[in-house]
């Protein structure tokens, strides 16, 4: 079983990266760009067998790759 989890920041946290994303693109003629949101996408293979396949995958993102404070995640079995 392969999961998908996808990390980025929450709203009300600033992403000077998508905004230098956004800046550059504006600066190429992209002008009606609201805004670049920066995200990290994790691809989690699992054995077929793994007890309690999705449960562990969401603790996994929970726990280690998400930063509660200003992160938030989502996980998609793929």
């Amino acid at each position: 079983m392969t999961y998908e989890i996808i990390v980025q920041l929450k709203a009300e946290v600033l992403d000077p990266e998508g905004r230098a994303i956004q800046e550059t693109l504006a600066r190429l003629g992209f002008g009606a760009l609201k805004s670049v949101n920066v995200a990290k996408r994790y691809s989690i293979e699992l054995d077929a067998k793994a007890p309690q396949a999705d449960e562990l995958v969401q603790r996994i993102a929970r726990e280690y790759l998400a930063n509660p404070v200003s992160e938030t995640f989502q996980v998609r079995k793929l």
